[in-house]
């Protein structure tokens, strides 16, 4: 049980730091989206990210910089694989399932309703 407390407060302070961000800052969504990937791959490279996985499993991992971590970490896997070429390929790979879900699962959607542009 405290396994899903932790991850629900983990996920939701990441969240909430997002959208102090938006609220509080002139930072577009985009922005704070991309600084948020990056810090993931600072962390994940640095293998800090891995210890808040440890504790707050899918707490931390479902934010968009649990997608940070994941492709620190096959950056890793791949520069230890295939050399500096690695680096490019490996992030690619290790989050190539949740890259071709969104895709799938977004289309789906859009097919389900009705998406309008803004």
């Amino acid at each position: 049980m405290m396994s899903y407390i932790n991850a629900f407060w983990v996920g939701g302070l990441i969240c909430a730091a997002a959208q102090v961000l938006i609220d509080k800052t002139k930072l577009t969504p985009g922005r704070i989206l991309v600084a948020f990937v990056v810090i993931g791959v600072i962390l994940g490279g640095l293998g800090i990210y891995d210890k808040l996985v440890d504790y707050a499993g899918a707490g931390a991992t479902v934010p968009i910089v649990g997608f940070g971590n994941v492709l620190a970490k096959g950056a890793i896997k791949g520069v230890n694989e295939h050399g500096i070429l690695g680096a490019l390929m490996g992030g690619a790979e290790a989050a190539a399932g949740g890259i071709s879900a969104s895709i799938v699962f977004g289309f789906l959607i859009a097919l389900i309703f009705n998406p309008k542009s803004k």
